[in-house]
């Protein structure tokens, strides 16, 4: 199977867009800091939702033509949703550190150890699983559409092509939200309650 995925152009796509996130997001980070040209740096950062922007517009060009839907499409659909919920905090994440490295910046601020402050945290970070659960979920549904296929019920996901990742990122983002927001809801620990996180 593996062979199969890796000769489909849109997996290649989406390692291209990833390699694009990074492309954009160092070339940023570098004009911000290392050429001293915020603007320039602002503009290239900008480039980094448009990989995401390129890439569902190629998914859906390829359903919409007669494409047969495969687990790259549920991929490309997974990948856009990780990128759209978590990738501005990891854009912030990385330029507060090159700031306190390069710049003079203050010091990056590790997450709270406990209290009340860990257990906004982890809902913080739990909220991000969510926005990208409902994200993969909507792309799925355009793609679908594009294709003109039926949605497949829920009991159904592991087994279609498309929608399986779909099941995948429920089955993750239950576990994450045991060990996340409900444990440190429910076992508080003592540490830190002051601190706040940066990501």
């Amino acid at each position: 199977m593996g062979e199969s995925l890796f000769a489909e152009p849109l997996l290649w796509l989406i390692v291209g867009a990833e390699i694009g996130f990074w492309v954009f997001l160092l070339a940023g980070l570098g004009a911000r800091y290392g050429l001293r040209r915020r603007g320039l740096g602002a503009v290239l950062l900008l480039g980094v939702p448009l990989m995401d922007l390129v890439l569902v517009t190629a998914s859906t060009a390829d359903l919409a033509t007669g494409g047969a839907p495969s687990r790259v499409h549920g991929l490309a659909a997974l990948y856009l949703g990780i990128t759209v919920a978590f990738g501005h905090s990891l854009v912030r994440w990385a330029d507060v550190r090159v700031a306190h490295r390069v710049a003079g910046g203050p010091a990056p601020v590790r997450p709270p150890r406990g209290g009340v402050a860990r257990t906004r945290y982890e809902w913080r970070e739990y909220g991000k699983v969510v926005a990208a659960w409902v994200v993969t979920a909507a792309v799925l549904v355009l793609l679908s559409v594009a294709g003109g296929r039926a949605f497949p019920e829920p009991a159904a996901w592991p087994e279609d092509p498309m929608w399986s990742w779909l099941a995948t990122a429920s089955l993750v983002a239950g576990i994450w939200f045991v060990v996340g927001p409900l444990w440190a809801t429910v076992f508080p620990s003592t540490g830190d309650r002051e601190r706040t996180g940066v990501r």
